[in-house]
């Protein structure tokens, strides 16, 4: 269904799998990566947007670089430059919104573990056109990254494990707190009860909860429809 693309970043070139729907247009959504890479899941999510009737990119963080290896995926992770990925994000929110295969003038971003953190990350550096943000156990895990909370304007609908060691429910509770009290922000981030991190990622048996993965999808697809127009 889905295709690579390029995009320009920042003076240079990005890439990034797109899903467009059978209608050949819809609403834009910026979907974001795990430490894995730009793996067949995320494109497979992308994919499924399609089928909601999003159009969907997933820009490439890595430059094509994908592992099964959690050691691995951590290197990657931890060597990303935060300020360099959040320009490629933005780069593909230019895109999209300058796609004629996207109906909106702004994008939902959704991002999964280490691309739940950059969700918010590019939220906040792209106020005006984040319209909507849906993080899924998002993690900020480099020093000095957090982002500029004071900047985010879009409504945030989180989903969260009760078991995620690396993101626990008493850290969610304080992210929650902050924004809406210190910020203002309209934000729900929601704690699923006896599921772990990645509950969402029907590629990894271990972890992966059809039932809650099923709910916080529905939920998602009605909060993007609901607010990207």
């Amino acid at each position: 269904m889905g295709e690579m693309v390029r995009f320009p970043v920042n003076g240079r070139e990005g890439s990034g799998y797109l899903s467009v729907p059978e209608s050949g247009s819809g609403p834009g959504v910026l979907v974001i990566q795990e430490w894995w890479g730009l793996v067949p899941h995320i494109r497979d999510v992308c994919d499924r947007f399609a089928e909601e009737g999003f159009t969907a990119l997933a820009p490439d963080l890595f430059d094509g670089t994908t592992t099964t290896e959690p050691d691995e995926a951590g290197k990657l992770m931890m060597a990303l430059n935060v300020a360099e990925a959040s320009k490629d994000l933005r780069g593909g929110i230019g895109y999209l919104v300058g796609s004629d295969a996207v109906t909106s003038s702004g994008v939902g971003v959704v991002g999964f573990c280490m691309g739940g953190g950059l969700a918010l990350v590019v939220a906040c550096d792209e106020p005006d056109s984040v319209v909507a943000c849906a993080p899924f156990y998002g993690v900020i895990p480099w020093e000095h990254s957090a982002p500029d909370y004071s900047r985010l304007r879009a409504p945030v609908r989180g989903h969260y494990a009760s078991e995620d060691g690396f993101f626990p429910p008493a850290m969610v509770r304080a992210l929650e707190q902050e924004l809406v009290e210190e910020h203002g922000a309209d934000v729900q981030l929601q704690v699923h009860e006896g599921v772990d991190h990645a509950f969402f990622n029907d590629a990894r048996p271990e972890v992966y909860d059809p039932a809650t993965a099923a709910v916080a999808w529905r939920e998602t697809i009605a909060f993007l429809r609901d607010a990207v127009h």
